[in-house]
């Protein structure tokens, strides 16, 4: 971290964002994992289900109390 803050600070052309410099030089912005890739698809579909479960139960909800 402290050799990154030294390359800003030395840096002749300041970054806009010294946010966005730190991150590309620590390697957070560096190519994604295919497997969290995967991960974030499979959360979307998770979610997805979830929100039709949520619909589903207010529906049954809904019934129950008709009758």
């Amino acid at each position: 971290l402290f050799a990154v803050l030294v390359a800003l600070y030395e840096e002749p052309e300041k970054p806009n964002s010294a946010l966005d410099f730190l991150k590309h030089h620590l390697g957070a912005s560096a190519p994604e994992n295919p497997e969290l890739e995967a991960l974030r698809l499979e959360l979307a579909e998770m979610k997805e289900k979830y929100e039709a479960v949520l619909e589903e139960n207010k529906t049954l909800k809904s019934k129950v109390k008709v009758y």
